[in-house]
C-alpha cells in the first residue's frame, strides 16, 4: 500500500521505550556519566518527528519511557505486553535482552538499541529482533578496515579480562583475519575492581600501563577491546612504545557522537539539543533510529500490523534518511540496519568505514559485520 493510500486510515501507534539499569561503577571521566534520560530522549525527538508526518496522515504516536532494575524487567516488560503495546525499543544486554525477545514473541517488534553482541545477529538471533545498535563485529570491520587503509597492518592487541571484553577481543581477532592483518602480540589487562575516578585509582593504571606495553613485538597500531571502561583510556600517551590506538579509545567506533554534523546532521543535534539540555549519545540516536523505523513502515505501508511493518522493514523497497549521507536498510538475513560507522577521535569524525576500496556485491555497508553467508542466524528465513 502506498503513501496516498495510507492516509485514508487513521492509526494510533503505541510504542515503548524499555531500559534496564544495571549497577555500575562512576566512569572514567565525569564526561561519561550515564544521563538519566538516556534512550528516552531519543525517543522524544522521534516522537516529534513521527508527529510531524503522522499529523497529515491521521497518524498518532505515543511512546512510552520504562526505566527498571533487573529483578523487575521481566514483571514491567510483561505489563507492557499485556496492555497491548506491540512496538518496543529496548536497551539491555544480550542475555536479558533474548529472554524479553522470547517472552513477545512473534506477534512483538522488538528493536534491539544497546546490545553488541554478534551472537544476537548470528546464532542466538531471533526473527521478532531487530537491531539499531551496531554489532561489536560491525564496529572492529569498522576499525580494521581503517587501519587496512592506513597501512598499519601489525596490531597490539590489548583486552580486559571480562567477557564482554572477550568478546570484542574475539571480533577484532575475526576482523583481522578478514582483512588481513596480523595480530602479533596479545595482553590481557586484569579489571581488578575499584573506583577508576580516585586518585589511587587512575594513577595506579597510569603507572601500570607503560610497563604493561613494554617489550611488546613490533607492531603498527594497538587495538583495545575494552567494552567494560576500565583501562583503555588510559592507553594514549601511556603506552612503553608511542603508537597510535584503535577501538576502545583514540579512535573509537560509534553510530553518531555530538560533534557529527556532515550530511544534514547539524539541525539533528540543534534540536536534540534544544529538547534536552545536553549532546547526543549513541544509545539516544539508536532508541531514535528504532521509532523512526516504525513510522516510516507504518507511513509506507498504512498499516499498523506487526506482520506487515516487519515485511516492509525487511524487504528491499524500505529506506530511511538517518543523516549519514545514504538512506539506511535492513539485512534480511539477521535484522541489523545497514548504517556507516563514524570513526571518532573525542572531538572530529577522523574517518567513516566503509573505507573506499572496500567493495562488497550487495552494498559497501555489507562489508561490515556478518554478511549472509556468515551468520547462524535461521530466524530469518
Amino acid at each position: 500500500m502506498g503513501l496516498a493510500a495510507s492516509a485514508a486510515r487513521a492509526l494510533d501507534i503505541r510504542s515503548a521505550v524499555f531500559r534496564i539499569d544495571y549497577p555500575v561503577i562512576a566512569p572514567i571521566s565525569r564526561f561519561d556519566a550515564v544521563p538519566e534520560d538516556l534512550g528516552f530522549a531519543g525517543a522524544r525527538l522521534a516522537d516529534e518527528d513521527n508527529a510531524t508526518t503522522g499529523q497529515f496522515l491521521g497518524h498518532t504516536y505515543e511512546t512510552l519511557h520504562v526505566a527498571v532494575p533487573p529483578d523487575q524487567a521481566d514483571a514491567a516488560f510483561g505489563k507492557l505486553l499485556s496492555d497491548g503495546v506491540s512496538i518496543i525499543v529496548v536497551l539491555a544486554e544480550a542475555d536479558d535482552l533474548l529472554r524479553l525477545a522470547d517472552m513477545a514473541g512473534p506477534g512483538v517488534i522488538v528493536v534491539n538499541a544497546l546490545a553488541r553482541d554478534t551472537k544476537l545477529r548470528d546464532e542466538d538471533c531471533r526473527g521478532n529482533l531487530l537491531h539499531t545498535a551496531p554489532s561489536h563485529a560491525i564496529q572492529s570491520d569498522a576499525v580494521a578496515q581503517f587501519a587496512m587503509w592506513k597501512r598499519w597492518p601489525r596490531w597490539f592487541l590489548i583486552h580486559g579480562s571480562n567477557p564482554q571484553d572477550q568478546a570484542l577481543a574475539e571480533a577484532y581477532r575475526r576482523a583481522a583475519a578478514k582483512f588481513g592483518a596480523e595480530i602479533v602480540e596479545e595482553r590481557e589487562f586484569e579489571d581488578t575492581g575499584g573506583s577508576r575516578r580516585t586518585d589511587t585509582g587512575h594513577v595506579l593504571v597510569q603507572r601500570q600501563i607503560p610497563v604493561f606495553t613494554q617489550d611488546a613485538k613490533e607492531h603498527d597500531v594497538v587495538i583495545a577491546a575494552d567494552a567494560s571502561d576500565v583501562f583503555a583510556p588510559y592507553l594514549p600517551f601511556h603506552l612503553w612504545t608511542p603508537r597510535p590506538v584503535l577501538g576502545s579509545a583514540g579512535l573509537r567506533p560509534v553510530s553518531l557522537h555530538p560533534a557529527h554534523e556532515a550530511w544534514g546532521a547539524t539541525q539533528f543535534q540543534r534540536r536534540f539539543e534544544a529538547l534536552t539540555g545536553r549532546f547526543v549519545r549513541p544509545e539516544d540516536y539508536q532508541a531514535w533510529l528504532g521509532l523512526r523505523v516504525v513510522s516510516e513502515a507504518v507511513t509506507r505501508t498504512g498499516s499498523d500490523k506487526v506482520e506487515d511493518l516487519r515485511a516492509y522493514i525487511l524487504s528491499d523497497a524500505f529506506e530511511l534518511a538517518a543523516f549519514m549521507g545514504q538512506k539506511v536498510t535492513f539485512r534480511d538475513w539477521n535484522g541489523q540496519l545497514r548504517t556507516p560507522v563514524l570513526l571518532y577521535d573525542g572531538r572530529i569524525t577522523a574517518s567513516v568505514s566503509p573505507q573506499e576500496g572496500f567493495l562488497h556485491q550487495r552494498s559497501p555497508l555489507d562489508s561490515l559485520g556478518l554478511d549472509a553467508p556468515e551468520s547462524a542466524c535461521e530466524a530469518f528465513q
